[in-house]
């Protein structure tokens, strides 16, 4: 891959910006962020599948449960199913982005520089607003992958997210089983990069499985005091939960 030169983004304006901006917005909007009304009838299997799942964005994430302790997730869960999916993170490179604030608007940038340089790059965030669908994106236009194709992966894996659920006794969240939908994805599109927010901390993090050989590099934008009660209770803690993600041998940013 051809390197990519561009000038320094000023991300952490932005996203100070954004970021009062969901705040104002967030009683208002935080039930889209979970509720099925706005989903097209295409997508009816796919969402009753994954709203029967626990969803930690939505009753709230357990103490500890970022750390790299006893207390974290159970990242070899997410192991087990991406192995049993083919490991699709491993067809393509990765930019692997954490922090506190910035990371949304981090992966939205670089996506669209990407892309401006004629790549085809796959984008996977969280949460969404309106539609699940905007947690992905694929291609050259950046656009949300449509519910025909994402109703199409989902019918295609479904026996491989069953016998996943029965094995780890439907212990899969909803998070992991629309990371393991993304980086899926990703592979059967043959993307050039993928740009992949963390969703909590980056240890234990469910988008955490990406090897170091498909890693193109590390990002963590800033660290703040969030969801300090399942990252460990302190700004070190948090700051170790997040690099986490970090790999040897492999680029930070």
């Amino acid at each position: 891959m051809k390197m990519l030169k561009c000038a320094s983004l000023n991300t952490p304006s932005y996203a100070v910006t954004t970021g009062r901006l969901l705040k104002k917005l967030s009683v208002a909007s935080r039930s889209c962020f979970f509720s099925t009304h706005s989903e097209e009838p295409e997508l009816k299997d796919l969402m009753e599948y994954i709203d029967s799942l626990k969803n930690y964005e939505k009753s709230g994430v357990p103490k500890g449960a970022g750390t790299d302790s006893e207390d974290g997730f159970d990242l070899g869960r997410m192991n087990r199913l991406m192995d049993r999916l083919g490991n699709p993170f491993s067809a393509f490179k990765a930019v692997h982005i954490a922090g506190t604030k910035g990371k949304g608007s981090t992966a939205a940038f670089l996506s669209n520089i990407l892309r401006a340089e004629g790549y085809s790059v796959g984008c996977y965030t969280s949460p969404h607003m309106m539609t699940i669908r905007e947690r992905i994106s694929v291609g050259r236009l950046g656009d949300p992958v449509s519910a025909k194709s994402l109703n199409c992966l989902f019918h295609r894996i479904k026996h491989v997210l069953d016998k996943a659920m029965q094995i780890e006794n439907r212990s899969l969240s909803h998070f992991e089983v629309l990371t393991a939908m993304a980086f899926t994805l990703f592979a059967q599109e043959n993307v050039d990069i993928a740009v992949i927010e963390a969703g909590l901390g980056g240890a234990r993090d469910a988008t955490n499985i990406i090897s170091g050989s498909s890693l193109a590099v590390s990002i963590i934008t800033t660290i703040g005091e969030e969801h300090m009660a399942a990252l460990g209770g302190s700004l070190e803690s948090i700051a170790v939960a997040k690099s986490g993600i970090i790999k040897h041998g492999r680029p930070v940013g």
